[in-house]
């Protein structure tokens, strides 16, 4: 595997090497390292391997696509792996380091899988460096959008993490549906079946009716309408029961958040709990009546799910989720939850109202997805896909 980033923590490449080495693979893991530290690892049985890198390379990787010495700087590193430990299948990470490993792999001409956690080349436009001098213009999306391309259609095997995303590639580049293997980002059963309580949490929202979020809280993750819809509600409507907004996460641009807050005077109607460890994650459901992925429409959002989703689906809390696409499928299918149009906080209101005064409707389409993760959707359910795309190569 191939991680041109420090490990740990990235628990998609976990979960995956993971499953792998359950299957019986023994699995190293190409790693930068930005700091002195222990060059050779086993890390829950994956084998890690690191490279020292530098902060210069990390703001290099940003232009791999524009200038190669990221690439050729990369490229010899992955080529040392590759030969020191023998490897028989190459799994790239992601599209940062993809022409970086399939330059090193010339040599060796081992078939490549390329893992695509997201829609790089869309998110890209969102990032600041890339909307202000001199990012905007050093970086293309769209250039990043063709090699994305390029790459798909070099490598054996494409991992992406929806059916969306796997029909995006499929008629943007013409290429063979059989080519693109879907492997979501999911839960784990153990995070639903085995953890502990934090009672300070429990407690303090053992009376409320606890619309949560979870995760990065950036302006294109939609809370600004969802603030403005609980504003409505609390203004407008006559509440049995006390509503509150519980944010569990951080971005940069939490300050537009919390001033929009203020300015509407609802400080009691949400609290912004910051970045939390992810033990705590649990304790933050088991109160939620509510989770909410309200994300803004665009071609990122329309192809990848936020983790959050199966979050709240297996502790049996019903989702309110925007209509981006990907997440709109997911909770239709399951029929875990309601769909608001995107943006649009008097739906977003009439939504959250109808599961407030409804609890039976509430408690049912919260069991529905919680089944639909037992049965159908953990990682170790999903993870099935990845397991046969290496049969493929332990057979050949």
């Amino acid at each position: 595997m191939i991680l041109d980033k420090p490990f740990p923590p990235d628990p998609r490449v976990e979960n995956e090497a993971l499953t792998l080495i359950d299957e019986g693979y023994e699995v190293f893991l190409f790693c930068l390292s930005y700091q002195r530290e222990t060059e050779n690892e086993i890390y829950k049985g994956i084998q890690v391997r690191r490279y020292l890198s530098s902060a210069l390379e990390h703001k290099l990787s940003a232009l791999s696509y524009t200038i190669p010495l990221y690439r050729i700087r990369l490229s010899k590193k992955i080529r040392n792996f590759l030969e020191v430990n023998e490897i028989d299948v190459v799994h790239i990470h992601d599209m940062v380091a993809g022409e970086a490993a399939l330059s090193a792999n010339k040599k060796f001409n081992l078939p490549v899988i390329l893992d695509l956690h997201e829609n790089r080349p869309e998110i890209m436009k969102y990032y600041p460096h890339l909307n202000k001098f001199p990012g905007k213009i050093l970086i293309s999306p769209a250039k990043w959008s063709r090699k994305e391309g390029e790459l798909v259609k070099k490598v054996a095997k494409t991992i992406v993490v929806t059916e969306e995303s796997k029909k995006e590639l499929v008629n943007r580049l013409g290429i063979s549906a059989e080519k693109i293997v879907v492997v979501p980002n999911t839960v784990k059963k153990s995070f639903y079946q085995n953890y502990e309580l934090d009672d300070s949490i429990v407690n303090r929202y053992k009376d409320v009716f606890v619309i949560l979020y979870l995760g990065d809280t950036g302006l294109r993750r939609g809370l600004l309408s969802m603030i403005e819809a609980v504003d409505q509600m609390v203004k407008k409507q006559d509440l049995d029961k006390k509503i509150k907004l519980v944010i569990v996460g951080s971005n940069s641009s939490d300050h537009v958040l919390k001033n929009r807050v203020q300015e509407l005077g609802i400080q009691e109607y949400v609290d912004f709990e910051g970045w939390q460890e992810p033990k705590l994650f649990q304790s933050y459901l088991k109160v939620a009546q509510l989770g909410i992925s309200p994300l803004h429409r665009n071609p990122h959002h329309d192809t990848t799910y936020a983790n959050k989703l199966f979050q709240y689906m297996s502790f049996g809390v019903p989702v309110l989720a925007s209509d981006a696409q990907a997440q709109m499928h997911l909770i239709e299918k399951s029929h875990s939850g309601l769909i608001h149009r995107e943006r649009d906080t008097n739906d977003i209101q009439n939504k959250i109202l109808r599961l407030y005064k409804n609890e039976e409707l509430a408690r049912e389409l919260g069991q529905n997805g919680k089944r639909f993760i037992e049965d159908k959707f953990s990682w170790e359910r999903v993870s099935s896909e990845l397991k046969n795309l290496y049969l493929e190569f332990k057979s050949s």
